[in-house]
């Protein structure tokens, strides 16, 4: 008999997706519908969206207000910033209603913070429907403690509900224990397209793509992609620049609210000549745009795993990063982790000195870089490969619909 798993989730294809909702999707498309039927409970916010429609292996069911055409920006101001707490109770009853219809085997909420309260209650109503909650949160445990103080026990019973917890990394599955969940849990990262990024592209293109960025052939370029904001550190780096040649460039991928305060920065420490922000980049173009580069860096104040890592990892990068959160489960440096094979370099978060030497280092040891980035792209495409990783979410969706009723 086929399963039914109803997904809440606070966004979802076409607009203003995410890791979380890239990992929905990479996920139950690996999964066949002759095994499991997804539907999935999401916000509508543009106008010109259904409310309902079929998206890959699931039902996409969309409920609140909405707005035509709106933009990140719009998402941050009245009234569609409502929307977002407004789901925390209207998602329990829609689910309901769902539920006459679809009768449910499970459900899953994709981060606590977006959708445990909706799920928590679902599941005091509905006892018998099994509950997996996922924790990928990127932003620190406290700051997300912190805003649920309002709600409280909503927020708790998020975690006490569930049945069972996936995290994608150690950091967060520690948390969500402390959070007072005590069932089956299980650390399950998520993954990144190990193909699509370890593609090889000929000399020309690469060289197309430099000439694109302006890049010298003594050039050293430091390269992110990352959302600019707080947590990312993409400061950091432009406060190393001037401890560093200035042959050493950044190029920073992305978009995001600090854009202006980061550009005011560099010009501040008159390193802006030095500093590309190149804004939004396309999927099918970043490994190229990866290759292009030196040097991978993002020194996070925070992270609850951070695929762009993995992804410069598997297009053959060195990797400079903090080992905040989860980076901590995949970034192993020589000298704080001497009994694991090195993955990268481990820097302190806002230590602009640590990352000017880690960039030095790298530059100086060509040899020891090729034994790291050789280790470091074998571990990606082992670990990290979305075919694998849904295999693993297959089996813990079993385990949990075939587990004894409540």
């Amino acid at each position: 008999m086929i399963k039914k798993i109803l997904i809440f989730s606070l966004n979802y294809y076409p607009r203003f997706i995410g890791g979380a909702e890239v990992a929905i999707k990479e996920i139950t498309d690996r999964i066949s519908p002759d095994d499991i039927e997804f539907h999935l409970l999401t916000l509508r916010v543009d106008a010109a969206l259904s409310r309902e429609e079929q998206i890959g292996n699931v039902h996409v069911h969309r409920i609140g207000m909405t707005r035509h055409a709106p933009t990140i920006l719009d998402l941050q101001k009245f009234p569609l910033k409502l929307t977002k707490y407004w789901y925390q109770i209207a998602a329990a009853f829609a689910a309901s209603r769902l539920h006459r219809t679809h009768h449910f085997d499970g459900i899953w909420a994709m981060m606590a913070h977006s959708c445990g309260v909706p799920a928590g209650l679902f599941k005091t109503f509905h006892p018998e429907v099994k509950y997996l909650l996922t924790l990928q949160e990127g932003d620190p445990p406290a700051y997300i403690e912190r805003l649920a103080r309002p709600i409280w026990p909503l927020f708790k019973r998020g975690f006490t509900k569930a049945d069972a917890l996936q995290t994608i990394s150690h950091f967060l599955l520690a948390w969500g224990r402390r959070m007072g969940f005590e069932g089956y849990a299980e650390v399950i990262p998520n993954a990144v397209d190990t193909k699509h990024f370890a593609q090889l592209y000929t000399e020309e293109e690469v060289g197309r793509m430099r000439e694109k960025l302006g890049k010298k052939s003594d050039d050293i370029y430091l390269v992110t992609t990352s959302r600019l904001v707080q947590k990312n550190a993409v400061d950091e780096v432009i406060r190393a620049l001037p401890l560093l040649p200035a042959t050493v460039q950044f190029v920073v991928y992305g978009i995001g609210p600090d854009e202006a305060l980061l550009r005011a920065l560099a010009e501040q420490l008159g390193v802006a000549a030095r500093v590309q922000f190149r804004g939004q980049i396309g999927h099918a173009e970043m490994p190229l745009a990866l290759k292009s580069c030196d040097i991978f860096i993002r020194p996070s104040r925070s992270e609850g795993m951070g695929n762009s890592f993995v992804e410069a990892m598997a297009a053959g990068l060195p990797v400079i990063a903090t080992q905040e959160g989860g980076i901590a489960d995949f970034l192993f440096d020589a000298k704080r982790n001497p009994e694991k094979e090195t993955t990268g370099w481990a820097v302190d978060k806002e230590s602009p000195e640590q990352i000017a030497a880690a960039v030095e280092d790298i530059l100086a040891h060509p040899e020891q870089v090729a034994r790291v980035t050789a280790a470091a792209k074998k571990m990606a495409l082992e670990k990290y490969d979305w075919n694998l990783i849904a295999s693993q979410m297959h089996v813990l969706f079993n385990r949990l619909l075939d587990a004894p009723r409540s």
